[in-house]
Protein backbone atom coordinates (compact mmCIF):
# COMPACT_ATOMS: atom_id res chain seq x y z
CA UNK A 1 0.00 0.00 0.00
CA UNK A 2 1.27 3.06 -0.68
CA UNK A 3 2.09 5.22 2.06
CA UNK A 4 3.02 9.05 2.47
CA UNK A 5 3.87 11.12 5.47
CA UNK A 6 2.62 14.20 7.57
CA UNK A 7 4.81 16.89 8.38
CA UNK A 8 3.81 18.88 11.69
CA UNK A 9 5.57 22.06 12.20
CA UNK A 10 4.99 24.46 15.36
CA UNK A 11 6.28 27.96 14.88
CA UNK A 12 5.44 30.29 17.84
CA UNK A 13 5.02 33.17 16.85
CA UNK A 14 7.69 35.81 19.93
CA UNK A 15 8.43 39.66 19.27
CA UNK A 16 12.11 38.36 19.27
CA UNK A 17 12.59 34.63 18.67
CA UNK A 18 10.97 32.51 16.65
CA UNK A 19 11.04 29.02 17.04
CA UNK A 20 10.74 25.52 14.86
CA UNK A 21 9.70 21.67 16.00
CA UNK A 22 9.40 19.35 12.86
CA UNK A 23 7.51 15.69 13.70
CA UNK A 24 6.74 13.04 11.16
CA UNK A 25 3.91 11.05 11.01
CA UNK A 26 3.16 7.89 8.15
CA UNK A 27 -0.35 7.10 7.58
CA UNK A 28 -2.48 5.96 4.97
CA UNK A 29 -6.31 7.16 3.57
CA UNK A 30 -8.81 6.93 5.47
CA UNK A 31 -6.78 6.92 8.67
CA UNK A 32 -7.50 8.42 11.87
CA UNK A 33 -4.64 11.45 12.45
CA UNK A 34 -3.57 13.04 16.21
CA UNK A 35 -2.18 16.31 15.62
CA UNK A 36 -0.60 17.27 18.97
CA UNK A 37 0.95 21.17 19.67
CA UNK A 38 4.14 21.65 20.58
CA UNK A 39 5.20 21.08 24.39
CA UNK A 40 5.80 25.02 24.10
CA UNK A 41 1.72 25.71 24.41
CA UNK A 42 -0.43 26.74 27.07
CA UNK A 43 -3.67 26.90 26.70
CA UNK A 44 -4.04 29.85 28.53
CA UNK A 45 -1.57 32.27 27.38
CA UNK A 46 -1.56 31.34 23.92
CA UNK A 47 -3.68 31.48 20.81
CA UNK A 48 -3.49 28.35 18.68
CA UNK A 49 -3.80 27.45 14.71
CA UNK A 50 -3.90 24.64 12.65
CA UNK A 51 -3.31 25.29 8.56
CA UNK A 52 -2.88 23.01 5.70
CA UNK A 53 -1.49 24.64 2.35
CA UNK A 54 -2.32 27.87 3.49
CA UNK A 55 -5.98 27.02 4.46
CA UNK A 56 -6.89 27.43 8.04
CA UNK A 57 -8.53 24.21 9.56
CA UNK A 58 -8.83 24.57 13.10
CA UNK A 59 -8.26 27.54 16.03
CA UNK A 60 -8.38 28.44 19.97
CA UNK A 61 -7.91 30.81 22.14
CA UNK A 62 -6.43 32.06 25.67
CA UNK A 63 -10.31 32.73 27.08
CA UNK A 64 -12.13 29.57 25.50
CA UNK A 65 -12.90 29.91 22.04
CA UNK A 66 -12.52 27.37 19.68
CA UNK A 67 -13.65 26.47 15.71
CA UNK A 68 -13.40 23.54 12.94
CA UNK A 69 -13.44 24.32 9.44
CA UNK A 70 -13.76 20.43 8.11
CA UNK A 71 -16.46 18.00 9.39
CA UNK A 72 -13.39 15.27 9.71
CA UNK A 73 -11.69 17.60 12.03
CA UNK A 74 -12.10 17.24 16.26
CA UNK A 75 -10.89 18.15 19.19
CA UNK A 76 -9.67 15.97 22.11
CA UNK A 77 -7.97 17.87 24.76
CA UNK A 78 -5.28 20.20 23.02
CA UNK A 79 -4.98 17.78 20.05
CA UNK A 80 -6.52 18.04 17.10
CA UNK A 81 -7.84 14.75 15.65
CA UNK A 82 -8.11 14.17 11.83
CA UNK A 83 -10.88 11.06 11.88
CA UNK A 84 -10.45 10.11 8.16
CA UNK A 85 -7.73 11.69 6.22
CA UNK A 86 -8.71 11.62 2.55
CA UNK A 87 -6.03 11.35 -0.22
CA UNK A 88 -5.63 15.10 -1.03
CA UNK A 89 -4.34 16.03 2.45
CA UNK A 90 -1.33 14.61 2.66
CA UNK A 91 1.80 16.99 3.14
CA UNK A 92 2.28 19.69 5.90
CA UNK A 93 0.19 20.72 8.29
CA UNK A 94 1.59 24.01 10.52
CA UNK A 95 0.70 25.05 13.85
CA UNK A 96 1.18 27.95 15.02
CA UNK A 97 0.92 29.90 18.30
CA UNK A 98 0.55 33.63 19.51
CA UNK A 99 0.92 35.01 22.92
CA UNK A 100 -2.59 36.77 24.51
CA UNK A 101 -1.02 40.28 24.58
CA UNK A 102 -4.19 41.54 26.77
CA UNK A 103 -2.25 42.06 30.23
CA UNK A 104 1.20 43.35 28.00
CA UNK A 105 -0.65 46.10 26.48
CA UNK A 106 -2.28 47.32 29.39
CA UNK A 107 -0.94 51.20 29.69
CA UNK A 108 -1.21 54.00 31.96
CA UNK A 109 -0.25 57.65 30.54
CA UNK A 110 1.03 58.62 33.74
CA UNK A 111 2.53 57.01 36.71
CA UNK A 112 0.43 56.70 40.28
CA UNK A 113 0.21 57.89 42.82
CA UNK A 114 -2.58 61.21 41.27
CA UNK A 115 -3.51 64.17 42.66
CA UNK A 116 -7.51 65.01 42.24
CA UNK A 117 -7.89 67.02 39.03
CA UNK A 118 -4.92 65.07 37.41
CA UNK A 119 -5.89 63.70 33.61
CA UNK A 120 -4.87 60.29 33.15
CA UNK A 121 -6.28 57.94 30.25
CA UNK A 122 -6.02 54.03 30.43
CA UNK A 123 -5.66 51.74 27.52
CA UNK A 124 -6.43 48.09 26.66
CA UNK A 125 -5.12 46.85 23.25
CA UNK A 126 -6.48 43.40 22.32
CA UNK A 127 -5.12 42.11 19.69
CA UNK A 128 -7.20 40.48 16.78
CA UNK A 129 -7.20 36.61 16.68
CA UNK A 130 -6.51 35.56 13.29
CA UNK A 131 -9.40 34.92 10.89
CA UNK A 132 -11.80 36.28 13.96
CA UNK A 133 -13.61 39.08 14.43
CA UNK A 134 -12.09 41.47 16.52
CA UNK A 135 -13.15 40.87 20.16
CA UNK A 136 -15.50 43.39 22.22
CA UNK A 137 -13.66 45.37 25.16
CA UNK A 138 -15.11 47.21 28.23
CA UNK A 139 -13.33 48.64 31.53
CA UNK A 140 -14.64 47.80 34.88
CA UNK A 141 -14.22 50.90 37.25
CA UNK A 142 -13.58 50.41 41.30
CA UNK A 143 -16.79 50.43 41.76
CA UNK A 144 -17.14 47.92 39.51
CA UNK A 145 -19.49 49.82 37.16
CA UNK A 146 -19.14 49.23 33.07
CA UNK A 147 -17.46 51.67 30.82
CA UNK A 148 -17.33 50.86 27.24
CA UNK A 149 -14.31 51.15 25.38
CA UNK A 150 -10.50 50.33 24.81
CA UNK A 151 -9.51 53.91 25.74
CA UNK A 152 -10.43 55.86 28.89
CA UNK A 153 -9.58 59.11 29.72
CA UNK A 154 -10.62 60.58 33.26
CA UNK A 155 -9.88 63.37 35.35
CA UNK A 156 -8.69 61.65 38.78
CA UNK A 157 -10.87 61.85 41.62
CA UNK A 158 -10.66 59.79 44.71
CA UNK A 159 -13.74 57.71 42.85
CA UNK A 160 -10.89 56.81 40.75
CA UNK A 161 -8.54 54.78 43.48
CA UNK A 162 -7.97 51.22 43.16
CA UNK A 163 -8.47 48.06 40.13
CA UNK A 164 -9.37 49.28 36.95
CA UNK A 165 -10.32 45.96 34.95
CA UNK A 166 -10.00 45.44 31.13
CA UNK A 167 -12.91 42.74 29.90
CA UNK A 168 -12.16 41.21 26.76
CA UNK A 169 -15.36 38.84 25.28
CA UNK A 170 -14.97 37.08 22.42
CA UNK A 171 -17.22 33.99 21.63
CA UNK A 172 -19.00 34.56 25.02
CA UNK A 173 -15.40 34.22 27.27
CA UNK A 174 -14.08 36.54 29.09
CA UNK A 175 -10.48 37.23 30.16
CA UNK A 176 -9.69 40.06 32.12
CA UNK A 177 -6.40 41.84 33.00
CA UNK A 178 -6.00 44.46 35.76
CA UNK A 179 -4.62 48.06 36.23
CA UNK A 180 -3.75 50.09 39.77
CA UNK A 181 -4.43 52.99 39.54
CA UNK A 182 -3.70 55.38 42.93
CA UNK A 183 -5.10 58.72 43.53
CA UNK A 184 -4.14 60.81 47.23
CA UNK A 185 -7.49 62.14 48.08
CA UNK A 186 -9.55 62.19 51.05
CA UNK A 187 -12.71 59.48 51.62
CA UNK A 188 -15.70 61.13 50.69
CA UNK A 189 -17.56 62.83 53.51
CA UNK A 190 -21.44 61.49 54.53
CA UNK A 191 -23.79 62.38 52.31
CA UNK A 192 -26.21 63.51 55.26
CA UNK A 193 -25.97 65.19 58.42
CA UNK A 194 -24.77 63.68 61.36
CA UNK A 195 -26.88 63.66 64.37
CA UNK A 196 -25.60 63.97 67.92
CA UNK A 197 -26.90 64.42 71.60
CA UNK A 198 -25.52 64.67 75.53
CA UNK A 199 -26.43 61.24 75.55
CA UNK A 200 -24.78 59.38 72.66
CA UNK A 201 -21.09 60.33 71.54
CA UNK A 202 -20.01 61.14 67.94
CA UNK A 203 -17.56 60.44 65.70
CA UNK A 204 -16.75 62.92 62.78
CA UNK A 205 -14.92 61.08 59.67
CA UNK A 206 -12.12 62.02 57.82
CA UNK A 207 -9.44 59.59 56.38
CA UNK A 208 -7.18 58.55 53.86
CA UNK A 209 -8.59 55.79 51.80
CA UNK A 210 -6.71 52.68 52.65
CA UNK A 211 -3.77 51.42 50.68
CA UNK A 212 -2.34 55.09 50.48
CA UNK A 213 0.58 55.81 52.38
CA UNK A 214 1.63 59.17 54.11
CA UNK A 215 4.95 58.72 52.52
CA UNK A 216 2.70 59.09 48.92
CA UNK A 217 1.13 62.00 50.35
CA UNK A 218 3.91 63.52 51.24
CA UNK A 219 5.71 62.80 48.07
CA UNK A 220 2.42 65.04 45.92
CA UNK A 221 3.93 67.91 48.21
CA UNK A 222 1.58 67.90 50.82
CA UNK A 223 1.84 71.86 52.14
CA UNK A 224 -0.73 71.75 55.50
CA UNK A 225 -3.89 69.54 57.12
CA UNK A 226 -6.43 70.96 59.23
CA UNK A 227 -9.75 70.96 60.76
CA UNK A 228 -12.04 73.97 60.70
CA UNK A 229 -15.29 74.87 62.36
CA UNK A 230 -18.03 77.08 61.23
CA UNK A 231 -20.65 77.47 63.82
CA UNK A 232 -24.56 77.35 63.45
CA UNK A 233 -25.94 80.60 64.49
CA UNK A 234 -29.52 80.09 63.68
CA UNK A 235 -32.30 77.11 62.36
CA UNK A 236 -30.81 77.76 58.66
CA UNK A 237 -27.38 80.08 58.84
CA UNK A 238 -23.80 78.66 58.78
CA UNK A 239 -21.76 81.36 60.09
CA UNK A 240 -18.69 82.57 57.80
CA UNK A 241 -16.11 82.94 59.88
CA UNK A 242 -14.08 79.58 61.09
CA UNK A 243 -12.71 78.64 64.19
CA UNK A 244 -9.75 76.71 63.71
CA UNK A 245 -9.36 73.64 65.98
CA UNK A 246 -6.66 71.20 65.03
CA UNK A 247 -3.33 71.43 62.70
CA UNK A 248 -1.43 68.67 61.66
CA UNK A 249 2.50 68.70 62.06
CA UNK A 250 4.17 67.01 59.13
CA UNK A 251 7.05 66.33 60.70
CA UNK A 252 8.84 62.67 61.05
CA UNK A 253 6.38 62.04 64.22
CA UNK A 254 2.71 62.69 62.85
CA UNK A 255 0.96 64.89 65.69
CA UNK A 256 -2.08 66.71 65.69
CA UNK A 257 -1.39 70.60 67.24
CA UNK A 258 -5.13 72.29 68.78
CA UNK A 259 -5.31 75.42 68.61
CA UNK A 260 -8.65 76.09 69.61
CA UNK A 261 -10.01 72.03 70.80
CA UNK A 262 -13.79 72.90 71.55
CA UNK A 263 -13.72 69.66 73.77
CA UNK A 264 -13.24 67.72 70.66
CA UNK A 265 -10.13 65.02 71.05
CA UNK A 266 -8.57 63.36 67.60
CA UNK A 267 -8.73 59.50 67.15
CA UNK A 268 -5.67 57.21 67.79
CA UNK A 269 -5.44 55.78 64.55
CA UNK A 270 -3.62 58.83 62.77
CA UNK A 271 -0.74 56.81 61.37
CA UNK A 272 -3.41 54.85 59.17
CA UNK A 273 -4.65 57.83 57.75
CA UNK A 274 -7.67 58.37 59.93
CA UNK A 275 -7.98 62.33 60.14
CA UNK A 276 -11.55 61.95 62.33
CA UNK A 277 -12.28 63.63 65.60
CA UNK A 278 -14.07 62.80 68.33
CA UNK A 279 -17.27 64.48 70.35
CA UNK A 280 -17.97 62.37 73.69
CA UNK A 281 -20.62 64.45 74.81
CA UNK A 282 -22.35 66.87 72.60
CA UNK A 283 -23.63 70.43 73.04
CA UNK A 284 -25.85 72.91 71.98
CA UNK A 285 -22.74 74.76 70.72
CA UNK A 286 -21.53 72.38 68.91
CA UNK A 287 -24.03 72.54 65.98
CA UNK A 288 -22.29 73.60 62.78
CA UNK A 289 -20.33 72.34 59.95
CA UNK A 290 -17.00 70.53 60.16
CA UNK A 291 -14.29 71.15 57.57
CA UNK A 292 -11.12 68.71 57.16
CA UNK A 293 -8.52 70.45 54.38
CA UNK A 294 -5.64 68.63 53.18
CA UNK A 295 -3.72 71.36 50.73
CA UNK A 296 -0.57 70.91 48.05
CA UNK A 297 2.08 73.04 47.12
CA UNK A 298 0.68 72.69 43.69
CA UNK A 299 -2.26 74.97 44.77
CA UNK A 300 -4.71 71.38 44.82
CA UNK A 301 -6.84 71.91 48.44
CA UNK A 302 -9.11 68.87 49.31
CA UNK A 303 -12.11 69.57 51.54
CA UNK A 304 -14.10 67.11 53.13
CA UNK A 305 -17.15 68.84 55.03
CA UNK A 306 -19.29 67.13 57.80
CA UNK A 307 -22.32 68.80 59.25
CA UNK A 308 -23.20 68.12 63.17
CA UNK A 309 -26.41 68.53 64.35
CA UNK A 310 -27.14 68.53 68.44
CA UNK A 311 -30.44 67.13 69.63
CA UNK A 312 -31.48 68.59 73.28
CA UNK A 313 -34.02 68.22 75.31
CA UNK A 314 -35.00 71.33 77.97
CA UNK A 315 -37.14 71.17 81.31
CA UNK A 316 -38.40 74.59 82.17
CA UNK A 317 -38.75 75.71 85.10
CA UNK A 318 -35.94 72.81 86.31
CA UNK A 319 -35.79 69.44 86.73
CA UNK A 320 -36.55 69.44 90.69
CA UNK A 321 -40.69 69.62 91.09
CA UNK A 322 -43.01 68.98 93.46
CA UNK A 323 -46.21 67.51 92.44
CA UNK A 324 -48.92 69.57 90.78
CA UNK A 325 -46.33 72.16 89.12
CA UNK A 326 -46.60 73.23 85.92
CA UNK A 327 -43.75 71.79 83.53
CA UNK A 328 -42.65 72.88 79.69
CA UNK A 329 -40.20 69.94 78.08
CA UNK A 330 -39.04 71.05 74.76
CA UNK A 331 -37.15 68.80 72.44
CA UNK A 332 -35.20 70.72 69.85
CA UNK A 333 -32.42 69.60 66.88
CA UNK A 334 -31.77 73.05 66.23
CA UNK A 335 -32.75 73.46 62.86
CA UNK A 336 -35.82 72.86 60.43
CA UNK A 337 -37.01 69.51 59.76
CA UNK A 338 -36.96 68.40 56.30
CA UNK A 339 -40.14 66.07 55.65
CA UNK A 340 -38.29 62.84 56.09
CA UNK A 341 -37.45 63.41 60.28
CA UNK A 342 -39.68 63.33 62.96
CA UNK A 343 -39.26 64.15 67.02
CA UNK A 344 -40.89 61.53 69.44
CA UNK A 345 -40.86 62.79 73.22
CA UNK A 346 -41.49 60.16 75.74
CA UNK A 347 -42.60 59.72 78.90
CA UNK A 348 -41.13 57.21 81.55
CA UNK A 349 -42.95 53.89 81.96
CA UNK A 350 -45.07 54.38 85.15
CA UNK A 351 -46.51 58.05 83.75
CA UNK A 352 -49.68 58.41 82.90
CA UNK A 353 -49.32 60.43 79.94
CA UNK A 354 -49.15 59.60 76.23
CA UNK A 355 -46.16 59.53 73.53
CA UNK A 356 -45.92 63.25 71.82
CA UNK A 357 -44.86 62.82 67.75
CA UNK A 358 -44.21 66.02 66.21
CA UNK A 359 -42.70 66.85 62.43
CA UNK A 360 -42.40 70.52 63.50
CA UNK A 361 -39.32 72.13 65.34
CA UNK A 362 -39.35 71.98 68.30
CA UNK A 363 -41.37 69.52 69.45
CA UNK A 364 -43.36 71.16 73.23
CA UNK A 365 -44.92 69.70 75.63
CA UNK A 366 -47.02 71.92 78.58
CA UNK A 367 -48.21 69.79 81.15
CA UNK A 368 -50.45 71.93 83.62
CA UNK A 369 -49.66 69.72 86.98
CA UNK A 370 -47.07 67.39 87.28
CA UNK A 371 -47.21 63.99 89.26
CA UNK A 372 -44.75 61.87 90.90
CA UNK A 373 -45.66 59.41 88.57
CA UNK A 374 -43.89 61.54 85.85
CA UNK A 375 -40.60 61.49 87.87
CA UNK A 376 -37.95 59.35 85.48
CA UNK A 377 -36.38 59.29 82.38
CA UNK A 378 -37.64 61.27 79.49
CA UNK A 379 -36.36 60.72 76.26
CA UNK A 380 -35.81 62.56 72.90
CA UNK A 381 -35.85 60.61 69.48
CA UNK A 382 -35.23 61.53 66.27
CA UNK A 383 -36.67 59.32 63.73
CA UNK A 384 -35.87 59.28 59.87
CA UNK A 385 -38.37 57.08 58.20
CA UNK A 386 -38.47 53.75 60.47
CA UNK A 387 -34.86 54.30 61.66
CA UNK A 388 -33.49 56.02 65.03
CA UNK A 389 -30.70 58.37 64.43
CA UNK A 390 -30.07 59.92 67.67
CA UNK A 391 -31.54 59.96 71.11
CA UNK A 392 -31.36 62.72 74.14
CA UNK A 393 -32.47 61.72 77.60
CA UNK A 394 -33.23 64.36 81.08
CA UNK A 395 -33.78 63.33 84.23
CA UNK A 396 -36.99 64.70 86.73
CA UNK A 397 -37.25 64.56 90.09
CA UNK A 398 -40.89 65.48 91.05
CA UNK A 399 -41.64 64.82 94.91
CA UNK A 400 -44.70 64.83 96.47
CA UNK A 401 -47.20 67.76 97.72
CA UNK A 402 -47.18 68.22 101.50
CA UNK A 403 -50.74 67.53 103.41
CA UNK A 404 -52.17 69.90 105.54
CA UNK A 405 -51.53 67.87 108.94
CA UNK A 406 -47.96 67.61 107.44
CA UNK A 407 -48.14 71.66 107.17
CA UNK A 408 -49.33 71.90 110.84
CA UNK A 409 -46.97 69.11 112.32
CA UNK A 410 -44.14 71.00 110.77
CA UNK A 411 -45.25 74.53 111.81
CA UNK A 412 -45.77 72.87 115.27
CA UNK A 413 -42.43 71.70 115.50
CA UNK A 414 -40.77 74.86 114.71
CA UNK A 415 -42.52 76.84 117.00
CA UNK A 416 -41.85 74.37 120.14
CA UNK A 417 -38.04 74.40 118.56
CA UNK A 418 -38.10 78.79 118.50
CA UNK A 419 -39.56 78.21 122.28
CA UNK A 420 -37.10 76.14 123.94
CA UNK A 421 -34.57 78.03 121.98
CA UNK A 422 -36.15 81.66 123.40
CA UNK A 423 -36.21 79.37 126.99
CA UNK A 424 -32.70 78.60 126.97
CA UNK A 425 -31.75 82.34 125.69
CA UNK A 426 -33.56 83.50 128.92
CA UNK A 427 -31.53 81.21 131.62
CA UNK A 428 -28.37 81.73 129.83
CA UNK A 429 -28.76 85.57 129.86
CA UNK A 430 -29.71 85.38 133.48
CA UNK A 431 -27.41 83.50 134.72
CA UNK A 432 -24.86 85.76 133.26
CA UNK A 433 -26.13 88.37 134.99
CA UNK A 434 -25.74 86.84 138.27
CA UNK A 435 -22.08 86.16 137.71
CA UNK A 436 -21.67 89.55 136.36
CA UNK A 437 -23.24 91.04 139.95
CA UNK A 438 -22.83 88.94 142.83
CA UNK A 439 -24.29 89.22 146.31
CA UNK A 440 -22.35 91.28 149.06
CA UNK A 441 -22.81 89.35 152.48
CA UNK A 442 -21.98 90.64 156.22
CA UNK A 443 -19.70 88.85 159.17
CA UNK A 444 -19.54 89.47 162.44
CA UNK A 445 -16.19 90.13 164.06
CA UNK A 446 -15.36 88.39 167.09
CA UNK A 447 -12.03 89.24 167.96
CA UNK A 448 -11.55 92.35 168.65
CA UNK A 449 -15.46 92.67 169.84
CA UNK A 450 -16.05 96.30 168.20
CA UNK A 451 -19.38 97.41 167.94
CA UNK A 452 -20.92 96.67 165.21
CA UNK A 453 -20.83 94.95 161.66
CA UNK A 454 -18.37 94.94 159.19
CA UNK A 455 -17.98 93.92 155.35
CA UNK A 456 -15.81 90.64 154.23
Amino acid sequence: TERNYLENIDQEQQYTTTQFEFSVIYAQVNDMVTLEPPKTYSPTEHYLYWSFGGLELAWRNPIGGSGLNADILIWSGNSLIITKIPQGQFGTFTCTLGRDKIEKNLSMNQTSPLLPGDRVSLTCDAEKPHSLKSPQIHWLNPQGVRIFGYQQTVTATGLHNGEWTCVVTNDNKEKRAKIKVTVVDLSPAPTSPLYTSKSQPLTIPCSIPSGISWEQVKAKGVQGVHWDYFPNTGLSHISGDPQRLFSLSLNDTLRWQPDRSRGLTPVSSLIKGNLSLFINKAKEEDRGDYVCTMKFRNGVTLKRTVQVNVLQIISSPETDLISGQQLNLTCSLGRLLSSDLQLKLIPPEQSALQLLTSDREPALLNIPEVGTGDSGKWRCELWQRSARLTYAVIALKIEPKLSVWMLIIICSVTVIVLLLLVLVFILCHRRQRKMRHPRHRLCHCKNPKPKGFYRT
